[in-house]
């Protein structure tokens, strides 16, 4: 039986406790067949000594998102994801609000993947254009 999208959202974001996710406040707000939308709030935590949104915060709301994509769209139990390459074009600056992550696949192979992940702000300016590389490996049994 296939979870609901309000099961798969409240599982995902569940096991987020306890990790950066949660230190950054990341939550995966909606899955479809073939993306995942996060978002991540613009405050003093995520900035950088210049008052805007860290690059590097940006870099980890993309890789969270483009690995999840991966977890939850590829439909594997048995195989645990891995962020192995991450680019990152960061092109306007965020001061406030929210900025949201969608990943998108660009190639979805058994082993290896390519997602693209959009991160924009709250009037859907591109912020940062990402790729992601993942590996899905076999989890020990």
């Amino acid at each position: 039986m296939e979870l609901s999208k309000e099961a798969v959202l409240e599982k995902a974001n569940a096991v987020c406790k306890n990790t950066l996710m949660e230190t950054l406040d990341i939550e995966i707000i909606d899955v479809g067949d073939d993306f995942i939308l996060g978002k991540m709030p613009v405050t003093s935590k995520v900035y950088q000594p210049d008052g805007v949104l860290h690059g590097g915060a940006t870099a980890a709301l993309a890789e969270t998102m483009g690995s999840f994509a991966v977890q939850i769209l590829m439909h594997n139990k048995d195989v645990f994801v891995r962020g192995i390459e991450i680019s990152a074009n960061h092109l306007k600056s965020v001061k406030d609000g929210f900025v949201y992550a969608r990943a998108v696949y660009l190639h979805k192979g058994r082993t290896t993947q390519l997602l693209e992940i959009r991160v924009t702000d709250d009037h859907d300016n591109l912020i940062s254009l990402c790729k992601l590389t993942t590996i899905a490996l076999p989890k020990s049994k």
